[in-house]
């Protein structure tokens, strides 16, 4: 059996070597390698997938969240809320900006920021939610929605684990994850669904006038060179890495599928498991699964790890420290126990390979494997 990765992008890329390989070389022999016209191609392509009316490329997710703030007009002491269950970046960006996150819990089934939670945090200050669509399935947006026109927010969308996911509304209508709120943000980081092989990122609106901005900020702030209108960042895709995306989305659909598979064939090996909850799917959205991530009861979560590794089997956790007991974000206002749904979440989950390029045998090998450590 092949050795087993957590993302295996070499097994990926071996399939659809020729196809890139020769879409980087066009790029080396235009020798255009930022702002090429591959950029612009990969940027209608996307547009055309996701059913948006602007697609902005840029340097990587953390930057798209960045600039979406500082697009939407913010100012220091602004309010910002987003969930403590979540990578740093979400927060990160809000403290650079001079902006005040405020961290809310999360929903125990979905891992997606609590309805419930957004509401009591609500203040005069508060000026935008940024949900995380985490680990590849949407957050109730029609909820979030509601909130964001009854109290006059924006909405960022943490977009980052999601492409390609659809958000369900009542009314039946079907939305591409990111492309709900007032602005989408997502990565190319390398083991992404989507994927680059470097870093890259993107922010998706429906409105002309705030995709203007954006493109402005993005850009040093000009939008006639050396005429400077805006404070901006210097923040772009280059041709290689919109030559790889290209070629990468037209399959996106087909690694979704092949994830999807994937986590099914998890969830029937773990059904009967008692010390082990699988994913929660929550039937207004799709799941893409950037990650399966498991909850276990009733063990150690890090002996389970361990005992994994040792059998060749890599596993993560993500995350095991929430955003208001880090370093960096410690606050007066959240003590340990603040966020009972979080810090427990963080103490069970476990997630396993997840890739398109997992086998059979492999799958069958993780599964009994996982279940042996509770024998």
């Amino acid at each position: 059996m092949k050795k087993i990765q957590m993302v295996d992008l070499h097994s990926q890329y071996e399939n659809i070597r020729e196809e890139i390989n020769m879409e980087i070389q066009k790029v080396l022999d235009s020798c255009a390698f930022i702002k090429g016209g591959k950029v612009n191609e990969f940027q209608k392509n996307l547009e055309q997938y996701l059913r948006v009316k602007h697609v902005i490329p840029v340097g990587n997710g953390t930057d798209a969240l960045q600039i979406a703030l500082m697009a939407l007009g913010l100012k220091p002491g602004d309010e910002v809320i987003t969930p403590t269950f979540t990578f740093i970046a979400t927060a990160e960006v809000v403290a650079l900006l001079g902006l005040t996150p405020v961290l809310v819990d999360v929903d125990y089934d979905t891992f997606n920021i609590s309805i419930d939670a957004i509401e009591k945090a609500i203040t005069p200050k508060t000026k935008a939610i940024v949900p995380v669509h985490l680990f590849g399935q949407n957050a109730d947006m029609e909820a979030i929605v509601q909130l964001a026109r009854k109290y006059n927010l924006y909405v960022v969308e943490d977009a980052c684990q999601s492409i390609g996911s659809e958000y369900t509304f009542s009314d039946g209508n079907c939305v591409k994850s990111g492309c709900i709120g007032d602005v989408g943000c997502t990565s190319f980081f390398p083991s992404k669904n989507l994927g680059c092989y470097g870093d890259g990122g993107a922010l998706f609106t429906n409105d002309d006038a705030l995709a203007e901005k954006i493109r402005i900020i993005a850009n040093h702030g000009m939008k006639v060179r050396y005429h400077h209108d805006l404070i901006g960042v210097n923040s772009r895709l280059d041709s290689i890495q919109a030559a790889v995306l290209d070629v990468k989305l037209k399959y996106l659909d087909d690694y979704i599928l092949s994830r999807q598979r994937a986590a099914e064939f998890y969830d029937v090996a773990f059904e009967n498991n008692y010390y082990l909850e699988t994913p929660k799917r929550d039937p207004k959205s799709t799941h893409v699964f950037h990650q399966y991530t498991l909850k276990v009861n009733g063990f150690d979560r890090d002996l389970l790890k361990t005992y994994l590794e040792s059998e060749g089997i890599p596993a993560m956790v993500y995350y095991p420290i929430p955003l208001h007991l880090q370093a960096a974000y410690k606050n007066e206002r959240y003590k340990e126990g603040y966020f009972p749904v979080a810090e427990d979440l963080c103490s069970k989950v476990i997630s396993l390979p997840m890739h398109t390029e997992l086998t059979e045998e492999q799958l069958n090998f993780i599964a009994k494997t996982v279940n042996n450590f509770f024998d």
